[in-house]
């Protein structure tokens, strides 16, 4: 692949090592997929991520994960306590540098030279700590001495047992601009829990870290198109309802995620490209401040983006049961006026002989058939044609189901980064919104063969019957 505009990234990276890249970050892990395309993504945007969870759920084998699939990238990894000092992180002082009257860390091997790390209990760091890390997060710059350095930091995965409440560390917290909840694996997911191989598969080293900066200024010229926008204005609207605080910055963060994904798509096919609506998915793991608020936000992208809500139906169950009703009147009406059931019942009982198989289970369909009201074809024809034209209704309701489910579900496919198990409840809520629709159908073709099915005497005077009151 040529390269474009002589970034050194498009010579690391195209679509395929983009799908190689998550597919060895999941491989082996379940119910992981969004959490490992969140730390990737963040990791090409130059953005630290924060996994909240329960001990025991990966944290550390998504980091060291991580770091793998950079070539060459100096890691970094420490369990924070509150009992933890500086030089856990940042190196020991120099000797030398102190015979000098200079204040100075030897920082090979430490947090200052690493390009991925994982601090685990972030937030029992002491205050002396946190301090420090604020300005290398944020800043990508280390105080050593007299002097601020620069540190080739590329990402910091933190992680965490809870979100603190600690209004000091809130400037910490805010550091991390991708916050992700990671959950024990489910109970649908306990057998294979069990199962996996002892020793997890190693990523390849499949990008270039040197390479990042130039996706990242191709990324920072491509516009958010309007439709974005507007979904992003009626996100914020829904944070301010649900009372999501969320700030200008983050807000900026999350525009510069977008533009992450459609500077990769561009890489990937050397072809235009601009944010995609579908983009949105990481929103949920910018905007929420809590892990409750994640499903909320993700609800939202899932029904505005990927159409994945029920399908109004409630207007055709009600027709579906009011035909229904209505033939179910029809059917058992007493016969009419005039009619010699006692007759019928003799003859019934003389053609089926006391000896006949199934005796009794013929007579009663034959007097039950013989006992029915007759209508006339007029008052059959009717009932037909309305039934047909609400089966006609639906049929175009379900075709319109069926073509926006493909639709989206074939988009929520074509992206490389939205979550595998996104797309399955994308997939599962059009499925079941088309199975609805049709087994309704199901219902009004059933209903007007039955009212087309009703006993006809052509004696009786043609009336059109009054119209079944159904919705409109």
């Amino acid at each position: 692949m040529a390269a474009v505009g002589g970034s050194p990234y498009h010579r690391a990276m195209d679509i395929r090592t983009l799908h190689d890249c998550l597919a060895d970050l999941d491989r082996d892990l379940l119910q992981r997929d969004a959490a490992v395309r969140v730390l990737l993504l963040g990791a090409l945007a130059g953005e630290h991520v924060l996994l909240i969870g329960p001990p025991g759920t990966a944290k550390s084998e998504l980091a060291r994960r991580l770091q793998r699939v950079f070539a060459g990238a100096r890691y970094f990894e420490r369990l924070l306590t509150r009992f933890s000092v500086p030089e856990e992180l940042f190196g020991p002082l120099s000797l030398r540098a102190l015979e000098d009257d200079r204040y100075e860390r030897l920082t090979d091997g430490f947090l200052p030279t690493a390009q991925v790390a994982f601090l685990d209990e972030v937030f029992k760091a002491n205050s002396a700590i946190l301090n420090a890390l604020l300005t290398l997060l944020n800043e990508r710059e280390f105080d050593n001495g007299s002097g601020r350095v620069a540190v080739p930091l590329i990402s910091v995965v933190g992680a965490t047992n809870e979100v603190p409440d600690d209004e000091a560390l809130q400037a910490f917290y805010d550091r991390f601009a991708l916050r992700v909840p990671v959950e024990p694996v489910d109970d649908a997911h306990f057998a294979a829990l069990l199962q996996l191989p002892a020793e997890l598969p190693q990523p390849r080293a499949r990008l270039e870290a040197q390479a990042l900066e130039g996706l990242r200024t191709r990324a920072a010229a491509l516009p958010l198109p309007q439709a974005v926008l507007e979904h992003l204005v009626q996100a914020r609207a829904l944070c301010a309802a649900q009372q999501i605080t969320v700030s200008d910055r983050r807000w900026r963060k999350l525009a510069a995620l977008l533009q992450v994904q459609a500077a990769s798509r561009l890489a990937a096919d050397e072809a235009d490209a601009s944010v995609s609506p579908w983009d949105l998915w990481v929103l949920p793991f910018v905007l929420a401040a809590r892990p409750a608020q994640v499903p909320v936000l993700r609800d939202w992208f899932l029904a505005e983006i990927g159409q994945a809500m029920p399908a109004d139906v409630q207007w055709l169950g009600r027709a579906a049961e009011a035909f229904e009703q209505q033939l179910e009147i029809e059917q058992s009406a007493p016969a009419n006026p005039g009619d010699d059931s006692a007759g019928k019942l003799a003859l019934a009982r003389a053609i089926a002989g006391p000896g006949a198989p199934d005796a009794e289970q013929g007579l009663v369909r034959i007097v039950s058939d013989l006992a029915r009201k007759r209508y006339s074809a007029l008052h059959v024809a009717a009932r037909v044609a309305q039934v047909h034209e609400a089966r006609d209704r639906a049929a175009l309701a379900l075709q319109a189901v069926q073509a926006a489910g493909e639709a989206a579900t074939a988009q929520a496919r074509a992206h490389p980064w939205l979550p595998p198990t996104w797309r399955g409840r994308i997939d599962a809520v059009h499925r079941d919104n088309a199975q609805r629709l049709a087994t309704l159908l199901a219902r009004l073709q059933a209903a007007g063969d039955a009212f087309a099915a009703l006993p006809v005497d052509a004696s009786l005077a043609a009336e059109i019957p009054t119209p079944v009151a159904v919705p409109a």
